[in-house]
């Protein structure tokens, strides 16, 4: 069976969810290989996790040095990996960062590269949303290695244990990639709440929520269901929440079991972001907002009434 390489990403000392997605996909493909880039011993951390969805070979691209870098060293060792193995395909999430990956990867590799892949056929197809998921179209590679970039939430992950053979690989950086230094890493914080990309449940607030002040709504119901909060652009770009938890085209792409929207319009820049999630529910006060046409539960209210409500049923259901 052809390999398939998947590029994980990683941060905090677990394997992000989109990687476990990747390894789902793969096996359409062929035979999962999980590409770990890291400093030394970063590999063997995550190969119980990897070896579980599907990985029958980790290559452990590692060194002291390797993550001192910007995106070119994860470009140029996949290279060197595709040059040795011939895969069927390259996997990469379709982060800010997997994207700039796969743009070197394909010009180094001279093959064709297919952006907000949703789905994936065994012979290889891709089923692209494009135009902030507005068209759904079928594509193929057809010169070179297939780089194919998967959008998060696309694929649901499962489980289908392998060998997870550790293999090492060895990590040198020409001066090609090593001419932009990363100087400082800063992690922005959500507190206790799930990461936004990876959380089953998502409480947004949009323009409708008025102020940063008023946001506290938003918080309080996502907190009674041990949700993540995430905001429209038109919430950010008016201050009232930080941009890091933006969704949408220009911010993160979610797809939870369940996606509460509250003052949100619907904007297509917006619903890029969230449209793959599993039930949507709306509340906006416009009976004609665009959000209903894809909520599969709306209710047509205050949310400053509609929300504390929510919130405080829940709580009495969790007794």
């Amino acid at each position: 069976m052809a390999e398939v390489l998947v590029l994980v990403e990683h941060v905090d000392g677990a394997v992000k969810k989109i990687s476990l997605e990747l390894l789902t996909a793969a096996r359409q493909l062929g035979e999962p290989s999980a590409v770990v880039v890291g400093t030394p011993g970063t590999a063997a951390g995550y190969a119980d996790t990897l070896k579980e969805y599907g990985a029958a070979k980790i290559y452990a691209a590692e060194s002291d040095d390797v993550l001192t870098y910007l995106v070119a060293p994860k470009a140029s060792i996949l290279a060197s990996l595709a040059a040795s193995s011939s895969p069927a395909a390259i996997l990469i999430a379709a982060t800010a960062e997997g994207k700039e990956i796969a743009g070197r990867l394909a010009v180094r590799l001279e093959s064709g590269l297919l952006y907000d892949v949703v789905d994936l056929a065994s012979d290889g197809v891709a089923t692209q949303a494009i135009f902030a998921g507005q068209w759904i179209v079928k594509s193929q590679v057809t010169s070179g290695t297939p780089i194919l970039v998967l959008k998060g939430g696309a694929v649901d992950a499962a489980a289908a244990p392998a060998a997870g053979e550790l293999v090492s690989v060895d990590v040198s950086l020409d001066e090609a990639a090593t001419k932009a230094k990363i100087l400082d890493r800063v992690v922005e914080s959500s507190g206790s709440r799930p990461e936004l990309t990876d959380a089953n449940i998502v409480v947004s607030g949009g323009r409708g929520v008025g102020s940063a002040d008023n946001f506290k709504v938003v918080e309080d119901l996502a907190d009674s269901l041990g949700a993540a909060v995430g905001a429209s652009r038109a919430a950010v770009d008016s201050g009232f929440y930080p941009h890091q938890f933006q969704v949408g085209q220009t911010g993160k792409t979610v797809s939870p079991q369940l996606y509460v929207a509250l003052g949100i319009s619907g904007a297509i820049q917006h619903r890029a972001g969230m449209q793959t999630s599993k039930t949507i529910v709306a509340v906006n006060k416009d009976a004609e907002a665009p959000i209903f046409e894809l909520a599969d539960f709306g209710v047509v209210g205050d949310l400053f009434s509609v929300a504390p409500q929510a919130a405080e049923e829940v709580r009495k259901r969790k007794g």
